[in-house]
C-alpha cells in the first residue's frame, strides 16, 4: 500500500467517522439525527431518501475497493494528488458544515422537530455545504482511483443527494417561510453560481 492509498483511506475514515460521531453526540442529547426515510413524509420524499440511503451506503465499499485495489485508470500521480486534495476539501466542507449546524443538523427531513435555520459561517456561501462535502469527497476519491464501477456508484450517489436537496428545498419554506426564501435567493445551492 502506498502513501496515496493510506491518505485516501484516512480521508474516507475521517469523513464517515465524523458523520457517525455527530450522530452519536446528538443521540446522547436526545436528538434523533438520522431521519432518512423515517416518519410521516410524502411518498416522493420517502422514495428519494430510501434511494439516497442505498446510494450513500453502497459507494463506501466501492471507494474502499478502488483505493485498496489501486485502480488508477488515469495512471498519474498528479491525478491521484489532485483527487486527494479535492477529497480533503470535501471532508473539511462536511465537517465544518456539521459543526456550524450545531444541534440543528439532521440527516433526512423531519417535520416533527423544530430546528434553527443556520445562515452563518460556511452557510453564508453555500446552502448545502454538507452535501457539497459529500460530492467533493466522492469526486476526489474518483479522480484519484477512477474506474467504471466507481463512476457509476459516484454518479448515482451524487444524483440522489441532489434529489434530496430538491426535497429539502420544497420542505424548508414550510418551516422557515420568507426567511428561508430570502436566504435561498441570496445564497447559492452549492457554491458561487451553482
Amino acid at each position: 500500500m502506498d502513501y496515496f492509498q493510506i491518505i485516501a483511506i484516512f480521508l474516507i475514515a475521517i469523513f464517515y467517522i465524523s458523520y457517525f460521531m455527530k450522530m452519536l453526540l446528538q443521540r446522547k442529547q436526545g436528538i434523533k439525527t438520522d431521519q432518512i426515510a423515517k416518519g410521516k413524509k410524502s411518498v416522493s420524499t420517502q422514495r428519494v431518501e430510501q434511494f439516497m440511503r442505498v446510494a450513500t451506503l453502497a459507494i463506501v465499499p466501492v471507494e474502499l475497493g478502488s483505493v485498496i485495489l489501486n485502480t488508477h485508470k488515469l495512471q498519474s500521480q498528479i491525478f491521484t494528488a489532485i483527487g486527494l486534495a479535492v477529497a480533503m476539501v470535501g471532508v473539511l466542507c462536511f465537517v465544518i458544515a456539521m459543526v456550524t449546524m450545531k444541534n440543528s443538523w439532521r440527516a433526512g427531513i423531519n417535520s416533527a422537530e423544530k430546528t434553527t435555520l443556520i445562515k452563518s459561517g460556511i452557510y453564508r456561501i453555500s446552502r448545502n455545504p454538507a452535501f457539497l462535502g459529500f460530492d467533493l469527497m466522492y469526486i476526489g476519491i474518483f479522480i484519484a482511483y477512477a474506474n467504471v464501477v466507481h463512476f457509476i456508484f459516484m454518479a448515482f450517489a451524487m444524483v440522489m443527494l441532489h434529489f434530496q436537496i430538491l426535497e429539502e428545498e420544497k420542505f424548508l419554506p414550510t418551516v422557515f417561510g420568507e426567511e428561508y426564501l430570502d436566504y435561498k435567493r441570496k445564497t447559492a445551492r452549492y457554491f458561487l453560481f451553482l
